[in-house]
C-alpha cells in the first residue's frame, strides 16, 4: 500500500527534466542523496550546538575548525544547488558540482586534521560509487584520482605540518599503497558491473525503440491495408456492375420499348376509352418500376463506403439481388434461387455480402459460355445454427491445382485482360472477416460448388 504523501513526492522527483533514459532512472536516487547529504552536515553541526556547544563554537577557533564549518557550508550548499540544477534539466553538472564540493571539503580536511585522525569515513566509496553509476566510466576514474590525491595530502599533512609530525617521512604514506590497491578494485569494479548494466539497458533501450518503430510501421500498414480492401471491394463492385451492364442496357430497352409501344397506340387508346386507356397506364408504371428497381439497386450498390454492420435477413437480400443476377448471368444461363422458409439474420455489411454472391455468379458465367444452369441455395445447418449458402454451376470446372490456389490473391486461369485473380480472393477476405468459412469443390467438365457459412444473428443476446 503507498502513502499518498510519498507517491506524491516519488512524482514530483520523477518530473526532473532529462533526456537520457539512463539519467531518468537515476534522477530520484541521486536527488534524495544530494538532499539527504545537505540536511545530514546541517543537522549534525546543529546536534553539536545543541549538545556540545564548546566543541560546535569553541572560545578560540583552530584552523580545524574553522574548515570543519566551511566544509558544513560548503557541502550544505553544493548539495541543495545541485539539486536545483537537476530541477532545473542540468543533471550532469548538478551531479557534478556535488562531487567537486565534496571533494574539496574532503580535501580541505585532510589537509587540517591529517590521515592519522580521521575517522572511518564511507563517502569516498560512495563518491565513486555516484562517479560510475551515474555520469560514467571516466567522471569514475577522475574521482578515483581525486580521493587518492585526498588520502596523500592528508598522509603529507602528518608527515610536514600537524603536531606530532613522524620523524621518519615515508613512514607517513605506509598505508598509502594498500588504500590505492582497495580503492582501484573498488573503482575497478563498478567501472565493470556499470560498465554492463550500461550496456545492458541501452539494448534494452534500443531493442524498445526498434519494436515501437515496427508497431507503428505495423499500424500504418494495417490501416493502408484497410483502405486497399476498401477499394479493392469497391473495385469490385464496380467490377460486377460492369459485366451487367449490357444486361441492363437490355432490360432497359425491353422498358423504354414497352413505353414507346402505349405512346404509339394513345389514339388507338383513346378511341377505345378510358378503361383501355388506365391499362395502358398500369402498363407503363409497371415497366418504369422496374427499371426504377434496377437503377436504384446499381447506385446503391456503387457506392465507395466504409463496411456498416447492419442485421438482415438473407433470404431477402438474395431476392433482392436476384434481377442483377438475371442480368450478370444472361439470357443463356439459368438461375434457380431456393431460400428455406424462415428468417435467416445476418449480422454484417450487406454490401460485402452481395459482393460475395455476385463475385461467385461472376465466374460461374464465364466457367459457362455455351449456357447452363446457376444455382443458389440459401439454409440453415450445424449447431450452433450456421447460414449456409451454396452456389454451384454447371460449368468447365477445375483441377485439384486450380482448386488449390483459387483463393489466392492476382491468380487467374482468365486470359490477359479479362480476369485480375482478386475477386475469390476478396471473397475470402469477406468470410473470413464475418467469422466464417469457405469451401469450394470441383470436378473437371462437372462444374463447382462454393459453399459459404457465416454465423446466424441472435437476437436473444441483444441488450434490452
Amino acid at each position: 500500500m503507498t502513502i499518498p504523501g510519498l507517491r506524491a513526492v516519488r512524482e514530483w522527483l520523477d518530473r526532473a527534466p532529462t533526456r537520457d533514459p539512463v539519467d531518468r532512472l537515476n534522477a530520484r536516487f541521486v536527488q534524495i542523496l544530494m538532499m539527504a547529504v545537505g540536511l545530514q552536515a546541517l543537522l549534525v553541526r546543529l546536534y553539536y550546538i545543541y549538545a556540545e556547544p564548546s566543541a560546535a563554537l569553541p572560545t578560540v577557533w583552530s584552523a580545524a575548525d574553522i574548515t570543519d564549518l566551511i566544509a558544513d557550508i560548503a557541502l550544505t550548499m553544493g548539495a541543495w544547488i545541485g539539486v536545483l540544477m537537476i530541477r532545473r534539466g542540468h543533471f550532469n553538472r548538478g551531479i557534478q558540482l556535488f562531487l567537486c564540493v565534496y571533494l574539496l571539503t574532503l580535501a580541505g580536511n585532510f589537509a587540517t586534521t591529517g590521515y592519522r585522525h580521521a575517522p572511518p569515513d564511507p563517502s569516498p566509496t560512495l563518491l565513486l560509487a555516484i562517479a560510475g553509476v551515474v555520469l560514467g566510466r571516466r567522471t569514475l576514474w577522475t574521482v578515483f584520482t581525486a580521493i587518492v590525491g585526498c588520502f596523500a595530502l592528508g598522509q603529507l599533512a602528518d608527515a610536514l605540518w600537524l603536531p606530532g609530525a613522524t620523524k621518519d617521512f615515508w613512514w607517513a604514506f605506509h598505508a598509502l599503497p594498500m588504500l590505492l590497491v582497495a580503492y582501484i578494485l573498488v573503482a575497478y569494479a563498478i567501472d565493470c558491473t556499470t560498465r554492463a548494466l550500461r550496456q545492458m539497458l541501452s539494448d534494452a533501450l534500443q531493442r524498445g525503440e526498434a519494436l515501437a518503430r515496427a508497431n507503428e510501421r505495423l499500424k500504418q500498414e494495417m490501416e493502408e491495408r484497410e483502405r486497399t480492401q476498401n477499394q479493392l471491394i469497391h473495385s469490385q463492385k464496380l467490377d460486377a456492375i460492369g459485366r451487367a451492364a449490357s444486361g441492363v442496357a437490355h432490360d432497359f430497352d425491353n422498358v423504354l420499348n414497352v413505353v414507346l409501344g402505349y405512346a404509339s397506340q394513345r389514339e388507338q387508346l383513346a378511341d377505345l376509352g378510358t378503361p383501355a386507356l388506365l391499362n395502358a397506364m398500369q402498363g407503363i408504371e409497371l415497366a418504369a418500376l422496374r427499371a426504377l428497381t434496377i437503377s436504384r439497386k446499381l447506385l446503391n450498390f456503387s457506392r465507395q463506403e466504409v463496411g456498416v454492420s447492419q442485421v438482415f435477413n438473407a433470404a431477402t437480400a438474395v431476392a433482392e439481388l436476384e434481377p442483377m443476377l438475371h442480368q450478370l448471368l444472361g439470357n443463356y444461363i439459368q438461375l434457380d434461387i431456393q431460400a428455406s422458409p424462415g428468417e435467416l439474420l445476418l449480422q454484417l455489411d450487406r454490401g460485402q455480402f452481395e459482393l460475395m454472391i455476385l463475385n461467385i455468379a461472376a465466374n460461374a458465367r464465364d466457367a459457362m459460355p455455351e449456357g447452363g444452369l446457376f444455382t443458389l441455395r440459401l439454409e440453415s445447418d450445424g449447431t450452433p445454427p450456421m447460414l449456409k449458402l451454396a452456389l454451384a454451376d454447371s460449368g468447365v470446372g477445375m483441377s485439384d491445382d486450380v482448386r488449390a490456389k483459387v483463393f489466392e490473391p492476382f491468380y487467374t486461369t482468365k486470359p490477359f485482360g479479362r480476369g485480375t485473380g482478386l475477386g475469390l480472393s476478396v471473397v475470402s477476405s469477406m468470410v473470413d472477416a464475418a467469422h466464417g468459412v469457405i469451401d469450394v469443390t470441383s470436378t473437371p467438365m462437372q462444374g463447382t460448388a462454393f459453399v459459404i457459412r457465416l454465423p446466424l444473428h441472435d437476437e436473444s443476446t441483444i441488450p434490452l
